[in-house]
């Protein structure tokens, strides 16, 4: 069949849910049955026309759809899609390049690497690093600290690909007390273990403490890794990357930096010492779904070592028309083989923002999230729990009597939740239930934002009443 009625009646379909998302509902407007009756039954026993399919799909999903790509969605750290992302994407679809090799894609390959080095210029980091490109920060991470097991094993004289880790001298990792969960996952992949890591204390807005770092790292003995983070998940804080590099260089160990949302404070003049002495790691990761607004999936992974980069990612197989460095084999630096192009995406968030427009979208959204607090924090009975030094803003409610705060501020999210203006989520921050706002979005106005904290102190004083 021909395709172009069909793709021009797609994007007719995807426009119209763009232009809805100002005014739509933010959270899903139908509960679980009923989306499992709207898209399930009986597989069909002849399959139906295509402009069916799409046409029941959009109507059957719908009531389901999460509007995290419009201005008001606060959850979980989301940022949404700029348009040449988005365009982008579409097109990755449509030319459904395989991005293993650059014999595979010659123009994902390339595109890749011109975004590369845009990145490293852009956060500030060694122009020699090597980056791959991988479903999330949680792949990043992994990545990372694959490449990170290489280097210190091999400097001990262990090859840990070819001899795996039974039998290898035991790596000490060390990381904060409130390192991400995507971290403690990624040591759970590679055999490093999740429980067996050392704890370095934090301080109350979740930074790694130095002088509990240095106690640490006197009890380590063998082959080293260190854990920092760039941007706390509750909090946004950032732990003191440029004393802690001092600490693990003199001891000489691996720093990876975990900078899912953070490490794009490096793009903001006004915000970039918050990431100071983060030049000075080994390995860093980051997402481009936050703060970049690119459509998932999006993570990058920079390794300054990139032979242990490559040494911990890459495979060989007869078959394959590798290029031996000549060109980039984009799977050389990441977990997957065959996988999504990734690099067109990037290429043209970075091209159409340029370095500019990413310094404007993370400082406006840092703004955004000062207004959060400040117009929040001025209301009786709210609380400002952290510091708002980026994009996160945590609150808590208490009722008007001696009665359960947790309690009170989970009652509080659900109902601005229910309400629709806008969606965000809840967090257990320090024994404490809080209110998570996460501000990562290029669309969001002071008007998204005054809209949100009027339908949130509406929902504070239902609760209350």
């Amino acid at each position: 069949m021909d395709p172009s009625h069909l793709l021009k009646r797609t994007a007719d379909l995807a426009i119209e849910f763009l232009e809805s998302l100002p005014e739509r509902h933010v959270g899903p407007a139908a509960s679980v049955e009923e989306l499992r009756a709207a898209l399930g039954g009986p597989l069909p026993e002849r399959g139906e026309e295509p402009s069916e399919v799409v046409e029941r799909l959009v109507r059957s999903a719908d009531p389901g759809i999460v509007g995290m790509a419009g201005p008001r969605y606060f959850g979980f750290v989301i940022g949404g899609h700029v348009p040449a992302a988005l365009a982008a994407d579409w097109l990755t679809s449509t030319w459904d390049q395989n991005a293993t090799l650059y014999a595979t894609s010659p123009a994902n390959s390339v595109a890749e690497e011109v975004a590369a080095g845009w990145l490293l210029e852009v956060l500030g980091l060694p122009r020699t690093a090597s980056v791959g490109f991988t479903t999330g920060c949680s792949m990043a991470n992994l990545t990372a600290l694959a490449a990170a097991r290489h280097a210190v094993l091999a400097r001990a004289g262990w090859d840990v690909e070819a001899r795996g880790l039974f039998g290898a001298p035991e790596i000490d990792v060390v990381v904060g007390e409130e390192a991400h969960v995507t971290i403690l996952a990624a040591l759970q992949y590679l055999g490093l273990g999740r429980e067996r890591v050392k704890r370095v204390a934090t301080d109350a807005q979740g930074r790694m403490e130095p002088a509990s770092l240095r106690e640490v790292l006197a009890g380590c003995r063998g082959p080293l890794i260190v854990c920092a983070q760039a941007g706390n998940v509750n909090t946004g804080a950032f732990d003191p990357l440029e004393e802690i590099a001092g600490l693990v260089r003199e001891r000489g160990g691996w720093l990876h930096v975990d900078g899912a949302f953070g490490l794009w404070a490096a793009a903001s003049p006004a915000l970039a010492h918050l990431v100071r002495g983060a030049g000075e790691a080994d390995s860093w990761a980051t997402d481009g779904h936050k703060w970049l607004n690119v459509p998932y999936d999006s993570g990058i992974v920079i390794v300054g070592d990139a032979a242990s980069h490559r040494a911990a990612m890459t495979i060989a197989a007869a078959y394959l028309v590798q290029t031996e460095g000549r060109e980039r084999d984009p799977f050389d630096y990441v977990p997957e083989f065959s996988r999504r192009a990734r690099g067109f995406t990037i290429w043209a968030a970075l091209r159409s923002l340029g370095r500019q427009g990413i310094a404007e979208l993370v400082e406006r959204c840092c703004s955004h999230a000062r207004r959060f607090a400040n117009l929040l924090g001025t209301e009786p009975g709210v609380e400002i729990l952290n510091d708002v030094v980026l994009n996160q803003v945590l609150v808590r409610f208490h009722p008007p009597s001696d009665g359960d705060a947790d309690a009170f501020t989970r009652e509080v999210i659900a109902r601005v939740q229910a309400d629709g203006t806008c969606w965000l989520g809840g967090t257990t921050w320090h024994e404490m239930a809080a209110m998570r706002i996460s501000v990562s979005n290029w669309s969001t106005t002071e008007a998204d934002v005054d809209l949100s904290v009027a339908a949130i102190l509406r929902a504070y004083k239902d609760a209350a009443a």
